[in-house]
C-alpha cells in the first residue's frame, strides 16, 4: 500500500485548523485509494494557538503529526521543512484556509496512478480576492515568463500532488532565496493539470500583505532569472548610442554655426536620466550579490524548535 503525506503550513491559522483536518479525513477517500497517510502541519513560528491546535489533534487522532519551526521563515522555507521531512510514496502540499479543496486530491491520487509525476491544481476563479490582485498576478506571471527560459505556470501555486522523484529533486535544491513555484518547473518531470475555483478564506485574513507580494515577485524575478541583469546592460548600449549620436550632432551642429550657450536645461535632464539609469543597474546589480552573499553563508533554511511525529497509518475501514 503506497503511503501519502499531506503536508500544511501554517501562519497564525488557529481558527482553520481543525476545519482543514475535518475536511481532509470527510472529503479524501483514503481506504477506496488504498493509501496510507498521514497529515503534517508546519507551524511557521505562529503568534496565536495554532500550535496548541496541533497538539489537540495529536492527542485525538493517529494520523498528524506536526513540526514547529523556532521562528516565522516564510512559507517557501516552511515547505522545505515538509521535503526534509517526506519519506513516503507522495506529497500533496495545501493550505490551511481550505482554499484549496481537499476533495481535489482523489482526482490527484488517480492521475499520479496513471504515471503523472506532478499533478497540480490550477485555479479558474479566484473568490474572495480583489481584481488588482488578480490582474497584477496574471501581468506579473506573463512578465516572468517571458523573462525566463524555464516556463512559469500561470494560476498554478503549490497545491499538488508530487511523485517521491519530485520532492527528492526538490529537496535538493537547497538556495536560501527560493522561488519554489519556478522550482516545479526547474526539476521537470511528467506533469498534469486539475482546474479548480478556488474559495474564499474560511476564516481569518490572508498574510499575504501588498509587501509580501511585491517582496515575492521580486525573489521570483531575481531567483529564477537573470534576464535584468540582461536588461541593464542592453539599457546600456541603447544610451550610450543616443548619447553618441547626440555627441555627433553637437559636434556638426558647432562647426557650421559656432558654439551655443544655451542647452542647460538639456545637460540637466541629461545628467539627472543617466544618473536615475546607473543607480537602477546597481540596485539590480545589488539583488544579485545579496543573493549571493546569503547564499554563499550556507546557513541552515530552518530551525525546529519542537515536532510531533508519528509512523504512517493505514486506512480504517468505513464506520470504525
Amino acid at each position: 500500500m503506497k503511503k501519502l503525506l499531506l503536508a500544511i503550513p501554517c501562519f497564525n491559522e488557529e481558527e482553520n485548523i481543525a476545519s482543514i483536518y475535518d475536511r481532509i479525513t470527510t472529503d479524501i477517500d483514503f481506504q477506496a485509494l488504498s493509501l496510507e497517510h498521514e497529515i503534517l502541519f508546519i507551524n511557521d513560528g505562529s503568534r496565536d494557538r495554532t500550535l496548541d491546535e496541533f497538539k489537540q489533534l495529536v492527542a485525538d487522532h493517529d494520523d498528524v503529526s506536526y513540526i514547529s519551526l523556532s521562528r516565522n521563515y516564510g512559507k517557501e522555507t516552511a515547505m522545505v521543512a515538509a521535503f526534509d521531512y517526506f519519506h513516503h510514496d507522495a506529497l500533496v502540499m495545501m493550505d490551511a484556509d481550505l482554499q484549496h479543496p481537499p476533495v481535489l486530491v482523489n482526482e490527484m491520487v488517480k492521475l499520479w496512478d496513471l504515471g503523472y509525476d506532478d499533478v497540480y491544481a490550477k485555479r479558474n476563479k479566484r473568490e474572495g480576492e480583489s481584481w488588482f490582485k488578480i490582474k497584477t498576478s496574471k501581468w506579473f506571471y506573463g512578465l516572468l515568463g517571458k523573462m525566463s527560459k524555464t516556463p512559469v505556470t500561470p494560476d498554478a501555486g503549490d497545491f499538488r500532488l508530487l511523485d517521491k522523484k519530485v520532492v527528492v529533486a526538490l529537496r535538493s535544491l537547497r538556495e536560501s532565496q527560493r522561488y519554489t513555484k519556478g522550482l516545479y518547473n526547474v526539476v521537470g518531470f511528467k506533469k498534469v493539470a486539475i482546474e479548480f475555483d478556488a474559495a474564499p478564506r474560511l476564516h481569518g485574513k490572508s498574510k499575504w500583505s501588498l509587501r509580501s507580494l511585491v517582496n515575492l515577485a521580486l525573489e521570483g524575478i531575481t531567483s529564477y532569472t537573470t534576464a535584468p541583469l540582461r536588461l541593464s546592460t542592453f539599457l546600456g548600449f541603447i544610451i550610450s548610442g543616443f548619447a553618441f549620436m547626440y555627441m555627433v550632432y553637437v559636434l556638426i551642429k558647432t562647426l557650421i554655426v559656432g558654439p551655443d550657450q544655451s542647452g542647460f536645461p538639456t545637460i540637466v535632464v541629461l545628467v539627472l536620466f543617466l544618473g536615475g539609469c546607473i543607480l537602477i543597474s546597481n540596485g539590480i546589480l545589488g539583488e544579485y550579490l545579496a543573493r549571493v552573499f546569503m547564499e554563499v553563508k550556507n546557513r541552515p533554511l530552518y530551525f525546529v524548535e519542537e515536532e510531533h511525529v508519528r509512523k504512517v497509518i493505514k486506512p480504517k475501514s468505513k464506520g470504525v
